[in-house]
């Protein structure tokens, strides 16, 4: 558990090379949680066309229904 403790610090003066690699690190973390959140909004809108063109489709079809 200590060593885990140790990457969370912002600061480990022990080590540069270990203080850069965790920077690396967060920064890459920031990268992938932009990409998720990009991804997650992009599919939202797929899902709304999708859901619209569904609808589009079943008005549509209910019109040419005889009466």
């Amino acid at each position: 558990m200590a060593k885990a403790l140790i990457g969370y610090l912002d600061s480990d003066l022990r080590d540069p090379r270990l203080a850069a690699d965790n920077a690396r690190l967060r920064a890459r973390v920031r990268e992938l949680e932009a990409l998720v959140l990009k991804l997650s909004e992009e599919n939202d809108r797929l899902v709304a066309a999708s859901a619209a063109d569904i609808l589009d489709r079943e008005s549509g079809l209910q019109e040419m229904q005889p009466a």
